[in-house]
């Protein structure tokens, strides 16, 4: 029983095939294009309005350097809320419950933000690993702890958002076997577990939203510190 809970996290395969590709491409094709009229309709211009949003809130602490990267940090926002939200729909599956495309995201852009800094201000990028006023013993340990913290990011960035939705997802399942087993037999308790399933689903619908806007605004503190 315990391992069919971790069979929805299985990508899915047909005729050989992983499906992933399709769950990561899907989410493209929802998105309304804006057309080249002047007045256009509720939907597309809420869709502006929320990008600007998010555009001025991640771009508000970078300087001019760091604006070059606002198309693709919303972009990257915009693709993770759609398929988290996606995965919280029955019979789909969630392909950032997948660590490796989570780690796919994190490690090239954290490297990249790491490769700016080196190469525009080294001075600045490596002084980071060596905080101001330290005494001398403790300047080997602290350089150790923070390279160690440094390569660190990148798996701190993956197994958050990984372990944030899976453990959301099994939560959710868990609950609502609980209350197909308990139905028969205890309506009332069924009920008030039903009650309980669905603030849940609010709450993971809040999660799936907000892990993917940390994502997202931890990225763009590392590259504050670059740029």
């Amino acid at each position: 029983m315990m391992v069919s809970f971790f069979d929805q996290f299985a990508s899915p395969l047909y005729l050989g095939i992983p499906l992933i590709a399709i769950a990561i491409t899907l989410p493209w094709v929802l998105y309304p294009t804006p057309s080249s009229r002047w007045i256009n309709n509720r939907l597309i211009t809420v869709q502006g309005w929320l990008i600007n949003r998010f555009t001025n809130q991640l771009m508000l602490p970078l300087n001019m350097g760091g604006h070059k990267w606002a198309l693709l940090l919303v972009s990257l926002m915009i693709f993770l809320i759609t398929i988290n939200m996606l995965g919280l729909l029955p019979y789909t599956f969630t392909p950032t419950t997948q660590l490796s495309l989570n780690m796919g995201f994190a490690v090239p852009l954290w490297l990249a933000t790491v490769i700016i800094g080196m190469r525009y201000q080294p001075t600045v990028a490596l002084g980071h690993l060596l905080p101001e006023g330290t005494p001398i013993p403790l300047i080997p340990v602290l350089i150790i702890i923070e390279t160690i913290s440094l390569f660190i990011r990148p798996l701190a960035l993956g197994v958050r958002l990984t372990a944030n939705l899976t453990a959301g997802h099994l939560l959710i399942q868990l609950i609502a076997t609980a209350v197909f087993v308990l139905l028969p037999m205890m309506p009332t308790v069924a009920i008030l577990t039903a009650t309980v399933l669905f603030l849940l689903t609010l709450l993971e619908v809040a999660v799936a939203m907000i892990q993917a806007y940390v994502f997202v605004l931890l990225l763009s503190l590392y590259l504050q510190e670059n740029v």
